[in-house]
């Protein structure tokens, strides 16, 4: 096996590397002796007073370097590789997985599929346990990572062998018994799929869950994303409105058992079921402080409560101002599923600044198919061809979450700045909290 190199990328001004002469293209070799396998190792090792850090420059030679530090100092190293490793593929084949819906053509990095551990502490991803070693769990718990997030899906352990399509998918649950025993927070999820883990088995699996309390942190319940490229897939059908409503029933029963039993809600519902559903959305308190937002979950609620109060905020401050503002047309685009929703935050806006025409547009999802219904997925082509004939105004509002991460682009690789052009409108990218949806229809664009 060929030795890794850690190859640093940046140094940051003013701290330990800066101080010691560090510069990019350097390779961190080892520190007090022990070479470094990844991330975790170098983070763990660095959580020391007194280091012997040993750094070999790009012409090969080597400098052993003696730190004396505060505990918690970081170096400030950025490296190349943020893992420090390579990424582990998932050796699973997931009855639900999306990468297998994904349309031929795109982007090769939209293929990988990753079921890596490390991931959840850096990124917040989901792993499944299935390809996690026995060293990988007894880092976790001799290095105190958490929180981990884990996929759990069902609790049956055949039918998470059949859902995952892995034999060692079930055996893997005894992995969170050890987390569990070490007091490693965690945080579970369970894609739910029509006739396999809903029910009674969603009803075991919640019950099972609750066992876990209080290092079992929360339970996100989300439905199955269903792509028109399903050919040759296991065949799953979407979840309907009375569907939506008894999933829902379930979790709720058991959130009053937990609250009454350990004063957690614990359990917690995806927005889509609410909305497929057609029911109120859970009041603030029911999400025990929102720890899966990026699963969807209280997204719309936390949005509705930060924009509602930024509204009001803005009102009583333009109440003494007796210059009144001019107002504008703009168009903020959604996914189907909440566009009701954002639609009636533009009204309550509109209501309190009549000045203001704010229209929302619902984007049909032809490119993954008509099932998709979140802004997530939205494409760049999707958008330019359901709008280029409509009166947009002085500009667009679109949600960060329809472009990649820390870049203009959407999941189709067309451009902020080609679509812009196309459309002939700028586009304003609203970031995620309701003072910023608040910002966005006021025309205050970052």
């Amino acid at each position: 096996m060929s030795r890794r190199q850690h190859i640093i990328d940046r140094i940051e001004e003013g701290s330990i590397a800066w101080e010691m002469d560090l510069a990019p293209g350097d390779e961190l070799v080892a520190i007090n002796g022990h070479e470094i396998e990844d991330v975790f190792d170098y983070h763990y090792l660095i959580h020391d007073e007194y280091l012997e850090v040993l750094v070999r420059k790009p012409d090969g030679e080597e400098w052993e370097l003696e730190i004396e530090k505060d505990y918690d100092d970081d170096l400030g190293i950025v490296f190349e590789n943020g893992l420090m490793d390579d990424y582990r593929s998932c050796s699973n084949k997931c009855i639900f997985c999306f990468i297998d819906q994904m349309p031929p053509g795109m982007r090769e990095t939209l293929y990988f599929k990753d079921d890596d551990s490390r991931l959840s502490f850096l990124q917040g991803n989901y792993v499944t346990l299935t390809n996690m070693k026995d060293k990988d769990l007894q880092r976790i718990i001799d290095y105190k990572l958490a929180p981990i997030n884990i996929s759990v899906h069902t609790t049956n352990p055949e039918l998470r062998v059949q859902m995952l399509h892995n034999r060692f998918a079930g055996e893997a649950l005894k992995k969170i018994d050890r987390l569990y025993e070490a007091g490693i927070e965690m945080n579970g999820q369970i894609v739910l799929c029509k006739g396999y883990n809903d029910g009674a088995e969603l009803e075991r699996t919640i019950g099972d869950l609750t066992k876990y309390l209080p290092y079992m942190e929360s339970l996100s319940v989300v439905p199955v994303g269903l792509s028109k490229y399903r050919e040759g897939l296991c065949e799953l059908k979407p979840f309907e409105k009375e569907d939506a409503r008894q999933v829902i029933a379930i979790i709720e029963k058991w959130q009053q058992y937990c609250m009454e039993k350990y004063g957690v809600h614990f359990v917690q519902a995806s927005d889509e079921w609410y909305l497929t559903a057609e029911l109120p959305l859970p009041e603030e308190e029911r999400y025990d402080g929102y720890l899966q937002l990026e699963n969807g979950v209280g997204m719309l609620r936390l949005l509705m409560t930060e924009f509602e109060e930024a509204l009001a905020e803005y009102r009583e401050k333009e109440a003494n101002n007796t210059e009144k503002k001019a107002g504008h047309r703009a168009t903020f685009i959604s996914g189907k599923l909440a566009a009701p929703f954002i639609r009636d935050l533009a009204g309550k806006f509109m209501e309190a600044f009549p000045q203001y025409d704010i229209q929302v547009v619902d984007i049909r999802n032809d490119f993954f198919g008509e099932r998709i219904t979140v802004s997530g997925l939205i494409t760049g082509q999707d958008l330019i061809a359901q709008t280029r004939d409509l009166n947009l105004g002085e500009y667009i509002g679109i949600p960060c979450n329809m472009l990649r991460m820390g870049e203009n682009v959407f999941l189709d690789d067309i451009t902020v700045e080609e679509a812009e052009k196309t459309l002939q409108a700028p586009i304003h990218i609203v970031k995620s909290s309701g003072q910023d949806l608040l910002n966005a229809m006021l025309g205050i664009a970052e």
